[in-house]
């Protein structure tokens, strides 16, 4: 793959360097969060883009084939021997610099059983109305059925308080029953970039038995498998609703001869029994299962080619050394790509074991 790198003034969208010939890249994309993007630039070249010694204020893509990869903005610039260390981040990196500062998103709280997706679109709506604010960044028009906010206690965002509207969307998508966001960039049918949070409900991401790692075929590294009995429990007590004497609660145990090991799962937004009871199980059956492999670094394989995963997607994993065989399904909770490694392209991959989330169902 040939590889471009561009870059753009935030507010003017002039183009800045179609061909900035930065090296040592890596970038990628986190399941809510911004994503990455760290590049070396020699300094006698820096003068291509004079702009990039004030950052915050330019924005960089990663095109590769005719296609954009990535994109986000230039956060930081800094001389480190014969080299320009950059770094970038995705496009809601943006919002843990911005505040509201007229109460209420603007008037358009608070919010009494309001979808976060529909507030996740509100705060960003708001952000790109203030002066020098505008992105142009669009957000999935996707729809919850998550709730935040009662009439008792209402979804609030005061003024006096300076709340970061970064910080409000990572809170709107912490709960189980709430959304995923990623960020994306592609190019227009007009020939301009599009800046795009993605949203996804109950979850992004699918599960892709058409897709498989392994050792010696696309796993390129030795992963170590992590075998804990940190998050271990046969026991799970799962509390609900209510309080005192009045609480729900669930316990769901076996007893498989190994010693007693308890988990409290605290779901106070859980009222029925029967729920209560689904989740202590699910709890308990992937806490009895150990091993774990938290990251691999992968080369591009027609098992799994580059561009055919995303965030948030289920893979299967198998890993294969002298200490035994380990296999599993892993979500792909970000990707971190390496365009000119010695070895050629490769792609890191952070996980986590998909049998640990939760989903709600889909609206």
């Amino acid at each position: 793959m040939g590889y471009r790198y561009l870059t753009q003034h935030a507010l003017t969208g002039q183009w800045l360097s179609q061909h900035l010939p930065l090296t040592g890249v890596e970038f990628g994309e986190e399941l809510n969060g911004p994503g990455h993007l760290r590049a070396s630039l020699k300094p006698h070249l820096a003068g291509l883009v004079p702009q990039l010694a004030t950052p915050g204020t330019v924005m960089l893509y990663v095109e590769s084939d005719g296609y954009l990869r990535w994109g986000g903005l230039v956060w930081q610039v800094v001389p480190e021997g014969d080299e320009l260390k950059i770094e970038a981040a995705g496009w809601t990196s943006y919002f843990q610099r911005r505040h509201d500062l007229d109460g209420e998103l603007g008037g358009r709280g608070p919010y009494v059983h309001g979808d976060p997706c529909q507030i996740i679109r509100d705060i960003i709506t708001y952000a790109q109305s203030v002066p020098d604010g505008d992105l142009g960044i669009t957000v999935d028009p996707t729809e919850s059925k998550g709730t935040v906010g009662t009439p008792a206690e209402p979804w609030h965002s005061r003024w006096w308080e300076t709340p970061v509207l970064g910080d409000q969307i990572d809170d709107l998508v912490k709960a189980a029953d709430s959304p995923d966001y990623a960020c994306t960039t592609w190019w227009g049918a007009d020939g301009r970039p599009v800046r795009r949070v993605r949203l996804g409900y109950p979850r992004l991401g699918t599960r892709r038995r058409d897709l498989m790692f392994a050792s010696g075929l696309n796993i390129t590294d030795r992963p170590p498998v992590t075998y804990s009995a940190d998050e271990y429990a046969q026991v799970v007590i799962a509390t609900g609703s209510g309080e005192g004497r009045a609480q729900q609660r669930a316990i769901d145990a076996v007893r498989n001869g190994r010693l007693r090991l308890e988990h409290v799962l605290e779901l106070p937004d859980v009222r029925g029994k029967d729920v209560l009871a689904q989740r202590a199980k699910a709890e308990r059956v992937w806490r009895q299962q150990m091993g774990e492999v938290e990251q691999i670094t992968v080369r591009n394989h027609p098992a799994a080619p580059f561009g055919s995963f995303q965030v948030g997607d289920d893979v299967q994993v198998t890993v294969r050394d002298e200490w035994g065989d380990w296999s599993g399904w892993c979500r792909i909770t970000g990707w971190t790509l390496h365009p000119d490694t010695e070895t050629g392209e490769t792609a890191t991959l952070d996980l986590r074991r998909a049998d640990t989330f939760h989903y709600a169902t889909a609206a």
